[in-house]
């Protein structure tokens, strides 16, 4: 890390430290506790005003879903697919979907099957942070919870699950940047579990909620999964301070899309206390994915009436009620099919087929075992609106 880099304005302070792998000397940087000393301008207040219009918009729509599930379930997996894609973990929704419904442990830590757990560890992270902070503060201890979890069985999982780091560490190719050292960690991320859960009236709470994403990757406190458990914790955040009923707001796909620029905000905050540009792109990304679900929310109820519609002369007993499960996981095979519906094997199959001939399920039959699935509903959840 070049500590010419660092101007006068940047929000903490740089401190000398000595490698425990080469024995040279380094800088690292300590960012200074939130709240920073920064003042929110007043040019930010229109676009902070439509974002939280446009997310208020968007609550309100989930609370009149039949199942909020409908909505929240393709939105977490894509949360997970996009937040994991910043990695370098690149996996296709229909493939992870399969994966949930036959979870196979991975040989090895490389290949496709290793990528579908670590992305579909990331989801249940995420739905269990739901869970966790459902009714309550979101505390340090939920975060190594997720921690746990998400690197459970993969890559990560020799690198301290569910414990704050004990060793230093560096971020970029030639440590471009070095968080502050593995002892101070504790401390430091304790006054941002306070800071999280007590009143700032300084700052609006969507504001509150990119400031907290910045100190936690600037603290940097887990080996590794950093970036994916802060996005997390943002979900959370914006859910809690903004008092909705459930986490709606994903912010992976936005930052996915503008990765460098992403990384580059992240990092000029740390260099030279750039708060501005960092909440304004922060805004702009919510309104973006805001806007995005709304617009999933409505196509996914007028195809659910559509499918339903499709087979009003053909249903069998049964073909509502699958079609219905589509909306929770638009794939699926026969014997998931037999068993949920508890028929044979044959008269399940007989079923899917049925919903292939009205054009609401396509089957694959490069599959083992062949599996369904509904490609108009794949396409509106998983691509931008």
């Amino acid at each position: 890390m070049k500590p010419e880099d660092f101007t006068a304005e940047k929000p903490g302070e740089l401190r000398r430290f000595v490698s425990s792998n080469t024995g040279e000397e380094g800088w690292l940087f300590l960012p200074a506790a939130l709240p920073p000393d920064w003042e929110f301008p007043a040019s930010l207040w229109p676009l902070l005003a439509d974002a939280k219009e446009t997310l208020g918009t968007l609550n309100g729509i989930g609370q009149t879903l039949p199942s909020p599930d409908l909505l929240l379930r393709p939105l977490q997996s894509r949360e997970a697919i996009s937040s994991s894609a910043i990695e370098g973990t690149y996996v296709d929704p229909r493939q992870l979907l399969l994966y949930d419904i036959q979870p196979e442990e991975p040989t090895s830590e490389e290949g496709p099957r290793a990528d579908q757990k670590e992305v579909s560890n990331y989801r249940r992270a995420l739905q269990i942070g739901c869970e966790l902070t459902d009714k309550g503060p979101i505390l340090n201890r939920h975060l190594l919870a997720m921690h746990k979890l998400l690197m459970q069985g993969v890559r990560g999982a020799k690198k301290s699950p569910g414990e704050f780091r004990r060793i230093q560490v560096q971020i970029g190719s030639q440590g471009k940047y070095v968080p502050p050292p593995p002892g101070d960690v504790p401390e430091m991320m304790a006054k941002l579990e306070r800071y999280l859960n007590e009143p700032d009236e300084g700052f609006d709470p969507l504001v509150r909620s990119y400031l907290v994403h910045y100190q936690f990757e600037a603290i940097h406190p887990f080996v590794d999964g950093n970036g994916r458990i802060g996005r997390v914790l943002l979900a959370l955040m914006t859910k809690q301070l903004l008092g909705h009923q459930n986490p709606w707001l994903y912010m992976s796909a936005f930052f996915e899309q503008h990765r460098e620029e992403y990384v580059e905000l992240l990092h000029r905050i740390s260099t030279r206390g750039e708060w501005y540009p960092w909440i304004e792109f922060c805004l702009h990304g919510s309104i973006a994915q805001a806007r995005d679900s709304i617009i999933k929310c409505e196509k996914i109820r007028q195809l659910r009436d559509e499918y339903h519609e499709r087979v009003r002369d053909t249903a069998t007993p049964r073909s509502h009620a699958i079609i219905d499960d589509l909306f929770q996981s638009p794939v699926m095979t026969t014997s998931q099919v037999a068993e949920y519906c508890n028929v044979t094997f044959p008269t399940a199959q007989n079923d899917l087929r049925r919903l292939c001939e009205v054009k609401i399920l396509v089957e694959d039959d490069d599959s083992h075992p062949r599996n369904y699935y509904a490609p108009e509903l794949l396409q509106i959840a998983y691509e931008d609106a």
